[in-house]
């Protein structure tokens, strides 16, 4: 069973000598434990398929990139749902590696962009049929409405105003 159901009550001490009886719960019953399990096999099939170098976040910023020449650090935190300073890490270590190349925008001097270097575009084409793997290792036992579903779930809890708000990533 999963989450270690066992059928009886369990005792939860309240003090003072209080005691209340707890129903047993099935940890698949909350969406955050699923999400959570969920991570850790993206994880290991990340690293396992694609590359133990190059996160999934980071694949996510070679990505945008790609789509997005001339992005600032600010499009990297709103497309990706990250905090300033976890973009300001994730891109100097890019940057160190060669794989992007930070600017002055040639309209806005008070503004960095970003862009692929050649170095970085041969690695996201690498890391792409990768990823795909990673996609069919997590989903490919799905049928693709399911996968659809699936997806569509996952946006819709990332999207609900009460996560939206519970991981604001524009305070820092």
């Amino acid at each position: 069973m999963t989450g270690g159901q066992s059928g009886t009550c369990a005792r939860h001490h309240l003090g003072a000598g209080r005691i209340a009886l707890v129903e047993p719960v099935d940890l698949a019953s909350f969406t955050g434990f699923l999400i959570r399990r969920a991570q850790q096999a993206h994880v290991a099939a990340w690293q396992r398929e694609v590359s133990s170098e190059v996160t999934s976040v980071q694949f996510g910023v070679l990505e945008l990139l790609h789509r997005n020449p001339g992005s600032s650090q600010r499009d990297l935190c709103e497309g990706l749902d990250l905090d300033r300073s976890t973009i300001a890490d994730i891109v100097s270590r890019l940057q160190r590696r060669g794989l992007i190349e930070r600017v002055r925008d040639a309209d806005d001097r008070r503004r960095n962009v970003m862009h692929l270097t050649e170095r970085g575009a041969e690695e996201l084409e690498k890391l792409l049929p990768r990823v795909w793997q990673v996609e069919h290792v997590l989903t490919g036992d799905l049928n693709p409405s399911d996968r659809v579903a699936l997806q569509r779930l996952l946006t819709a809890v990332l999207e609900a105003p009460r996560v939206r708000d519970a991981v604001d990533t524009t305070a820092d």
